[in-house]
C-alpha cells in the first residue's frame, strides 16, 4: 500500500518465489489501486479512458508504440502507464508552507519514493546564497534571476542545459533553439544515459540512429530476439504485440542473465486468454547469459552461419543483398572465423549446444528481428555488441523487408522526439544549417557536452550554470557522490519540474524549481488551448492533449517557461526568433520544425490526422546514410569483462514497481521482492561460495582502477535465479557504484550493467531513518 506522505516506508524485507508470469488481473488490481490513491475517480477516468487514444493523452511513461487507430482497445495502457500518469495527476499538493517546514538539508535525507508522495510543485521557488530553505519568488523575479546569470557568463559553454524524455517536441525545440542561440551546444539528455550506444552503432552501419520496426513487423517477423529487456515492467505494451507475433507463429527467444516474468508467461488482462485463461507462453527459448556475454553470442552465431554457407553455398546468407546493399563482408567474415569457441563459452556462459539450437532456429526463420535495451547498450563494448547485431540481421537480409529489422526498445516517452528535435550535443551540420535559413543566425558548430562530459566540467569549475527540462539528473547519474558534488559547484542549478525529487536537494549557489504542467494537463495560452506532439520508438509522431485542469494556477508550460526566458536573456536583434508567438501559439513552432527536421514537412495538418506521422526511415528504402552508402559489416573486438575471485559482476536495474529514477513503493512483486529495495540478487551457489547467507546485510563496494571506494550500505541478500557469477540490485540506490569513467567505448554511456563488486559483511544497523547511499569515501 502507498504511504501516506507525511511517513517514510519503514517495512520488513519479505521474499517469496519470483513469479512465472505477468500481467493478469493483478495487474488491473495494483493500477487501480494506485491510482484511487492518487487522484479522484473522476481524474482517473479521464486519464485512464484517453491515454494512448487518438485525441488523447500519451502515456508519459515508456515510449512503446500505439496500434493503428482503429485497432486499439479501450483501455490502451499498462499497469505502469495507469500508475504513471496517475502519479503526475495527484491530487496531493506542494506549498510554500512545505518548504517552509523542510529543509533543504532535510529533504536530502528523505526517501525518493517519499519525494515523489508529497504531490505535485503548485509555484516557484528559490534558494537563495546562504540559505538551507526554498523560498517563493514570482516569476518575473525568477526567469529575472535565470536572464542575469546566463547574461554574465564570460561563455555560453559555461551553461548547460540537459533534457529528459519528458519533455514534448515542442519544448525540445524551443530548448536547443534557445540554447544555440545563446551560443552553445551543451545539451546533454536522457538518451546520453540509456542508447546511446545504440545510436552510436546503428549510424555507423545503418546510417540511422533509430530503429527499423514498425508493430506490423513484430506482428509478422518468424523469429524475434529479445535482448537484455523486461518488458513486463519496464515496457509492459510490448508484451501484447509479443502475444500477437505468437498467435501469428512466431518464435521468441530470450536473452537475458535473469528470468523475467513477462517473457515466461504474458496474461493480457484485455483478453478472455489472459483473465480466466493460461495466457500465453512468450518465450520458446531462454538463454541465461553472462553479464555483457551478448556481443560473443553473437558473434558465434555469426560463426556458425558462415559455416552453414559454406556446408550450403547459395542456401544461407542473402548473396544478392550482401553484394548489393552492403559493404565490408569479407573482412568481418574473415575474423568472425577466427573467434575462439572457447572465449564464447566463457564470456556467455552457455553451452555449444544451446548456441547450435538458436542457430537452427535462425535458418528456419525467414524473418528475424532482435529487439534490445539498456541491458545491452550500459556495457564498455556496448557499441560492438549493437554493430554484431547489426551484422547478424545483414547476413540473412533481415534488414528493409516486412517482419525482420533492429528494434533498439527506448525506456522513456519522448527521448527519441527530443533527439530528431535537436537535443544533442552533436548535430549534423545539415540540421544546423536548416536553422541558420530559418533564423538567420549561424549556430556554434563545436561539439558540446554530453551528460557525462557535464559533470566533469561541472566539477572541474567550467560550468555554472545547469538547467534541467524535466528528469531527475542527480538521480539518473552514475557516480551519485561525484555527480552531487559537481551540482553543488554550480553558481545557479535550475529545474523545470511536475514533481519534487532528489535533484532539487542538490543545489548550486542559488537554486531555482519552476513548476510546469504536466502532460495530462490542459494548456491554455494567448491563442487558444495548444497540443504538443511526441515520437514513440518506432518513429510514429502524434500528438498529446491535457484533460485535465492544472494542479495550480501559477504554473507555466515548458513551452512557455524556456519562450519567456529567451526573452529575457537574448538580446533584441540576436536571431529571427519569435519567441512571443511560439508561446502564444504552438503550432508556430510546428511549422518551424517542418522546415528545419526532415520528414516532418506539413507537420501541423498531417500530425493531426489519427495515427499522426510516420517519420520515414531510409534503411527501408534501401539508402544508407552512413560514411560508405551502404550498410555496414564490421569487425567488433572484445575483451571479456572478468570479476576476480570473491567478486561479482554486478548490474543495476529497475523494479517492477517503479518508473525511472522514482519507485513508487518498495515492492517487486515480479522478483518476489516485498518491503524493501536495498537488496542484492545472487545466485544461491555464488552466495555459499562467497561464505555469505540468506539475509545477510552486505555493503556493495565496486572495484575500479582509480582505487576509489565507492559503496552502497545496508544491502540484504537475496537468492535469486541469476547467472552464475552475476548480481543484480535496484538503482538508483547503486548508481553510487558506477564510476563517472566507466564508459562504453565511443559512446561514452554509463557501464551500469557490468560493474566489479564484492560484497562485504555489513554490522547490523542501529535504528535510524532509511539512509541514501554513502558515495565514496
Amino acid at each position: 500500500m502507498t504511504k501516506a506522505p507525511g511517513d517514510e516506508p519503514n517495512e520488513a524485507l519479505t521474499v517469496t518465489p519470483p513469479k512465472k508470469w505477468a500481467a493478469g488481473v493483478p495487474a488491473v488490481v495494483h493500477a487501480m489501486e494506485y491510482s484511487l490513491q492518487e487522484t479522484s475517480p473522476r481524474n482517473a477516468g479521464h486519464t485512464l479512458l484517453t491515454m494512448n487514444q487518438v485525441g488523447g493523452i500519451d502515456c508519459p511513461g515508456c515510449a512503446w508504440a500505439d496500434p493503428a487507430p482503429g485497432h486499439r482497445h479501450r483501455n490502451e495502457y499498462c499497469e505502469n502507464g495507469a500508475k504513471h500518469i496517475n502519479d503526475e495527476a495527484t491530487t496531493r499538493r506542494i506549498t510554500a508552507d512545505f518548504f517552509r517546514t523542510y529543509s533543504v538539508a532535510e529533504l536530502g535525507r528523505r526517501s525518493d519514493a517519499w519525494l515523489n508522495q508529497q504531490g505535485r510543485l503548485t509555484e516557484p521557488m528559490v534558494k537563495r546564497p546562504g540559505s538551507d530553505h526554498y523560498q517563493p519568488i514570482s516569476w518575473n523575479d525568477a526567469l529575472g534571476l535565470l536572464a542575469s546569470e546566463l547574461t554574465s557568463l564570460d561563455s555560453p559553454d559555461e551553461a548547460v542545459f540537459y533534457t529528459s524524455g519528458r519533455a514534448s517536441n515542442e519544448a525540445a525545440f524551443v530548448l536547443q533553439l534557445f540554447a544555440r542561440a545563446l551560443g552553445t551546444n551543451n545539451l546533454p539528455d536522457c538518451s546520453n544515459l540509456c542508447h546511446e550506444s545504440s545510436g552510436y552503432a546503428l549510424h555507423e552501419t545503418l546510417g540511422t540512429g533509430k530503429g527499423t520496426v514498425s508493430l506490423d513487423d513484430l506482428h509478422h517477423a518468424d523469429l524475434i530476439f529479445v535482448v537484455g529487456q523486461n518488458p513486463g515492467s519496464n515496457h509492459p505494451r510490448q508484451l501484447s504485440a509479443l502475444e500477437q507475433a505468437k498467435l501469428n507463429g512466431a518464435r521468441v527467444i530470450a536473452v537475458n542473465p535473469l528470468p523475467e516474468a513477462g517473457l515466461l508467461r504474458f496474461k493480457n488482462p484485455q483478453t478472455a486468454r489472459g483473465v480466466i485463461g493460461q495466457g500465453v507462453q512468450i518465450a520458446d527459448r531462454f538463454l541465461h547469459i553472462r553479464n555483457g556475454g551478448d556481443l560473443a553470442l553473437f558473434q558465434g552465431l555469426n560463426r556458425l552461419l558462415l559455416e552453414a554457407e559454406d556446408a550450403r553455398p547459395g542456401q544461407v546468407l542473402a548473396r544478392d543483398f550482401i553484394e548489393t546493399d552492403t559493404k565490408g563482408f569479407e573482412e568481418f567474415a574473415e575474423h568472425a572465423r577466427t573467434i575462439d569457441w572457447n572465449d564464447i563459452l566463457a564470456a556467455t556462459g552457455l553451452t555449444r549446444e544451446e548456441i547450435d539450437q538458436v542457430r537452427d532456429e535462425v535458418l528456419r526463420s525467414d524473418r528475424v528481428i532482435v529487439c534490445w535495451a539498456m541491458g545491452i547498450t550500459q556495457h564498455k563494448h556496448a557499441v560492438p555488441t549493437v554493430r554484431e547485431i547489426v551484422n547478424f540481421l545483414l547476413l540473412r537480409g533481415n534488414v528493409g523487408r516486412a517482419g525482420t529489422g533492429a528494434c533498439p526498445v527506448r525506456g522513456h516517452s519522448n527521448v527519441q522526439g527530443d533527439r530528431t528535435m535537436g537535443i544533442w550535443e552533436q548535430m549534423p551540420d545539415e540540421f544546423l544549417d536548416a536553422l541558420q535559413e530559418e533564423f538567420g543566425f549561424d549556430p556554434p558548430r563545436a561539439h558540446g557536452l554530453d551528460s557525462v562530459n557535464s559533470i566533469k566540467a561541472m566539477r572541474e569549475g567550467r560550468i555554472k550554470f545547469f538547467l534541467a527540462l524535466a528528469g531527475n539528473f542527480v538521480r539518473a547519474a552514475p557516480d551519485s557522490a561525484i555527480t552531487e558534488e559537481a551540482m553543488r559547484s554550480c553558481r545557479m542549478t535550475a529545474h523545470i519540474s511536475t514533481k519534487l525529487n532528489r535533484s532539487h536537494t542538490v543545489c548550486g549557489e542559488t537554486a531555482l524549481i519552476l513548476p510546469t504542467l504536466g502532460r495530462t494537463e490542459r494548456d491554455v495560452q494567448a491563442d487558444g488551448e495548444q497540443f504538443v506532439t511526441v515520437e514513440n520508438s518506432m518513429s510514429e509522431v502524434h500528438t498529446s492533449h491535457g484533460r485535465l485542469q492544472p494542479a495550480s494556477p501559477l504554473l507555466l508550460s515548458e513551452v512557455a517557461i524556456l519562450c519567456r526566458l529567451a526573452r529575457r536573456t537574448l538580446a533584441e536583434g540576436t536571431a529571427d526568433i519569435a519567441w512571443k508567438r511560439f508561446e502564444a501559439d504552438y503550432g508556430v513552432i510546428r511549422d518551424s520544425i517542418s522546415r528545419v527536421v526532415p520528414g516532418l514537412h506539413d507537420f501541423n495538418r498531417r500530425v493531426t490526422r489519427p495515427g499522426g506521422i510516420q517519420l520515414p526511415n531510409p534503411v527501408n528504402e534501401g539508402v544508407y546514410h552512413n560514411d560508405v552508402g551502404k550498410a555496414l559489416f564490421t569487425r567488433n573486438a572484445w575483451e571479456m569483462l572478468h570479476a576476480p575471485e570473491g567478486h561479482l559482476l554486478l548490474q543495476t536495474l529497475r523494479s517492477h514497481d517503479q518508473w525511472n529514477t522514482v519507485p513508487y513503493t518498495s515492492n517487486d512483486r515480479y522478483r518476489g521482492i516485498h518491503g524493501s529495495r536495498r537488496v542484492v540478487l545472487v545466485n544461491p551457489e555464488d552466495i555459499t561460495g562467497l561464505g555469505l547467507a540468506e539475509g545477510q546485510r552486505v555493503d556493495l563496494v565496486s572495484v575500479w582502477e582509480d582505487n576509489a571506494e565507492r559503496r552502497a550500505e545496508g544491502f540484504r541478500v537475496v537468492p535469486y535465479p541469476t547467472t552464475r557469477g552475476c548480481a543484480a540490485a535496484y538503482y538508483p540506490e547503486t548508481n553510487v557504484l558506477v564510476p563517472l569513467e566507466s564508459v562504453a567505448d565511443k559512446s561514452n554511456q554509463p557501464t551500469s550493467k557490468g560493474i566489479v563488486v564484492r560484497l562485504d559483511p555489513a554490522p547490523a544497523p542501529a535504528p535510524a531513518a532509511p539512509q541514501a547511499e554513502t558515495g565514496r569515501n
